[in-house]
C-alpha cells in the first residue's frame, strides 16, 4: 500500500454536532484521517437547532458564532437596497462574518505545509472563502444529488462559492458529469464509506420491513405508509418498524391511523443502535423523494439485508445492483414499490439471496478503499 504524508485536514460544516448525514459523515472522516496519523480539526459556523451526541472526540472541534448570524434574504428592487433597518442588519452580518472568518485564517495559518481543508455544506464556504486559504488545498462538497441540489437555493450557491475551489465533489460519476455540463470544470465525485461492516449480519428470520430515517417530508415515511397499505393486505403476518423522530411525527401518525395501519406499523424512535435495529428485520425499505449517497442504505446492506428503494439519485442505483442485491422502484410509484416489496417478502430464498449478495457487494466501499482515494486526492491536487 502506498504511504501518503500525514496533513493538517479540517473539515468546515454548517455545525459540528447537528443531527444528520453529513455530520454523521464529517465524524467518521475525521475519525479514520486521524487513525491513519492525520491531524483533524473539524469546525462548525453555528450552533445546530437539533444536536447530535457525538461522545468524547480524538480531534479538536471549534464553532466560530457563539449565536447565530443575522438571518438576511436578497434584497430586492431598489426599496429593498434603501431600507436602512436591513442595511444595517447586513452590514452587521457582513462585519461578523469577517470577524469569524479571522478565526478560521488564523486556524489555517497555524497547520502544517500541504494541509487541506474540506467544506462539507456550501453555507460554510461562505466563510471559508473570505478566509485566508493561501497554501492550502480547499475541497468543496455536495451531499445530496444534482437533481435534489437544483431544486434550492444551494445550487446557485454551488455554482458561486464553489467554483474556484481546488475540486468541488459530488457523490457520485453521473453527478458530477451534470455539474461539469453546469460549467464547474474542477467537479469530480468521492463516494461515501459504509458506517460499518457487522461482524454478525441479520439472519432475516423476523417477520419485519425496517425503516430508518428523519421522519421530515424529504424522507418520504407518508409514502411509505402509502404502500405499506398496499402491500400488509397479502402480508398481514409482516410488520413496519420505523425507527426515527422529526418534525413531522404526529402528522405520519395520523396518517397511519387513517390508513388503519396501526396494528402493523411500530414506531420506534431513534435508535443509537443502528446495527441492532438493522439486525432485527428482514428487508429494508428506502421510500426517499431525494437523497445523495444515504448512508442507511449502506448500513442496510451491510447487515445483509435486501432493499427495496426508490431509485431518487444516481448514489441510490449506484448502491443497488437492481435485481442482483436489491430492487429498484420509479421514484413515488407506491404500486410498483409495493410489488418489489411483495417479491421480496413472499420468496424468503430469494431475499437471502440479495441479502448475501448486497453484504458482499457493499464492501466496494470499504473505509480502506474510501480513505486511501481521498489520500489519493489529496497528493495529486498537491500537485
Amino acid at each position: 500500500m502506498t504511504e501518503y504524508p500525514q496533513r493538517d485536514i479540517f473539515f468546515v460544516s454548517n455545525s459540528v454536532d447537528e443531527l444528520g448525514g453529513v455530520t454523521s459523515w464529517s465524524h467518521q472522516m475525521a475519525h479514520l484521517f486521524t487513525e491513519r496519523g492525520h491531524r483533524v480539526h473539524v469546525v462548525g459556523i453555528t450552533e445546530p437547532a437539533v444536536v447530535q451526541v457525538l461522545g468524547e472526540l480524538p480531534y479538536p472541534t471549534t464553532t466560530l458564532y457563539d449565536v447565530h448570524p443575522p438571518r438576511v434574504g436578497p434584497a430586492r428592487g431598489i426599496k429593498g437596497r434603501l431600507n436602512v433597518a436591513e442595511r444595517r442588519v447586513r452590514a452587521a452580518r457582513a462585519a461578523g462574518m469577517r470577524e469569524q472568518a479571522a478565526k478560521l485564517t488564523a486556524l489555517f495559518r497555524a497547520a502544517r505545509p500541504g494541509a487541506v481543508v474540506i467544506v462539507t455544506q456550501v453555507w460554510a464556504m461562505e466563510w471559508v472563502e473570505l478566509a485566508d486559504t493561501t497554501g492550502l488545498t480547499v475541497i468543496g462538497m455536495s451531499h445530496e444529488s444534482f437533481a435534489s441540489c437544483k431544486k434550492t437555493s444551494r445550487f446557485r450557491r454551488v455554482q458561486k462559492h464553489y467554483r474556484d475551489v481546488d475540486r468541488m465533489l459530488a457523490l457520485t460519476r453521473e453527478d458530477a458529469d451534470l455539474w461539469i455540463r453546469q460549467g464547474m470544470n474542477n467537479a469530480s465525485f468521492m463516494p461515501n464509506p459504509i458506517p460499518f461492516l457487522p461482524e454478525v449480519p441479520s439472519p432475516r428470520t423476523e417477520n419485519v420491513v425496517l425503516s430508518v430515517g428523519r421522519l421530515h417530508d424529504q424522507k418520504g415515511i407518508d409514502i411509505l405508509l402509502d404502500t405499506w397499505a398496499e402491500v400488509v393486505p397479502r402480508h398481514p403476518d409482516w410488520r413496519l418498524r420505523i425507527y426515527g423522530s422529526g418534525e413531522d411525527e404526529e402528522i405520519l401518525k395520523k396518517q397511519c391511523t387513517a390508513l388503519g395501519l396501526d396494528d402493523c406499523v411500530e414506531w420506534m424512535g431513534s435508535t443509537r443502535d443502528v446495527p441492532g435495529a438493522l439486525r432485527g428485520g428482514s428487508v429494508f425499505v428506502l421510500c426517499s423523494r431525494g437523497e445523495g449517497f444515504p448512508l442507511v442504505l449502506m448500513e442496510a446492506m451491510a447487515t445483509g439485508l435486501p432493499a427495496a428503494a426508490f431509485d431518487c439519485a444516481p448514489g441510490v442505483h449506484e448502491i443497488i445492483h437492481d435485481g442482483e442485491d436489491g430492487l429498484l422502484a420509479t421514484l413515488g410509484n407506491t404500486g410498483e414499490l409495493a410489488r418489489r416489496l411483495d417479491t421480496l417478502m413472499s420468496d424468503k430464498e430469494l431475499r437471502d439471496a440479495m441479502g448475501e449478495a448486497a453484504r458482499v457487494n457493499i464492501q466496494r466501499y470499504t473505509e480502506d478503499e474510501i480513505v486511501r482515494r481521498w489520500e489519493e486526492l489529496f497528493a495529486f491536487l498537491e500537485r
